[in-house]
């Protein structure tokens, strides 16, 4: 909701705010993230991480977008840009050099599907793709390693993440997510 400082503006005129002729976009939604509610306590596996629990959901309640044998992709639920995935493994491990060769190669693998899969889907013209691991390097979830994908597209960065702290996305996740399913590439398709 926008909300802009006017002289009849109830905030205004009961002292808590002063008119700077900016406009405010609210989301209170991003609080839970901000407070990181729902982000687990502890460092193992039952300790309520989500990365261990999205797979026991159904893929369109946990936003799986694929399965694989030891890892799966999964849309970001605070993302940077729409379709912003994360390639995950099953087993509950911090570290990249903690993979066996399996995951390794599994999880390169359904990086390259998920770079298809979103040039497929939205015309991706380049990604961020990354790992934070610790949460020193900035991971959310140090406990769990996941791989990020971002897409990105030229001009995609503009002034609300900059000036505003806000980032706006023009399609719900649920959507985001049956869209890059149908593009993800079928089991031995070449990317």
């Amino acid at each position: 909701m926008l909300l802009g400082m006017h002289d009849s503006d109830p905030i205004e005129q009961a002292g808590a705010g002063a008119p700077d002729n900016f406009q405010r976009l609210w989301t209170p939604h991003r609080m839970a993230y901000i407070k990181g509610e729902g982000k687990p306590g502890g460092t193992g596996p039952d300790d309520g991480c989500p990365f261990c629990e999205i797979p026991k959901l159904d893929d369109t309640e946990g936003l799986i977008i694929a399965r694989g044998g030891s890892v799966y992709a999964v849309l970001n639920l605070y993302p940077y840009n729409s379709g912003h995935l994360m390639v995950c493994p099953y087993r509950h491990v911090s570290d990249y050099a903690d993979l066996d060769d399996q995951e390794t190669a599994e999880l390169a693998a359904f990086t390259k599907n998920a770079l298809t899969a979103l040039r497929r889907a939205s015309g991706a013209q380049g990604f961020n793709v990354g790992m934070n691991l610790g949460g020193v390097a900035g991971a959310g979830i140090a406990a769990h390693l996941h791989q990020h994908v971002v897409p990105r597209w030229g001009g995609d960065t503009n002034f609300m993440p900059v000036v505003g702290h806000t980032r706006v996305l023009p399609q719900l996740l649920a959507d985001t997510r049956d869209m890059l399913a149908q593009a993800w590439p079928a089991p031995g398709e070449k990317p």
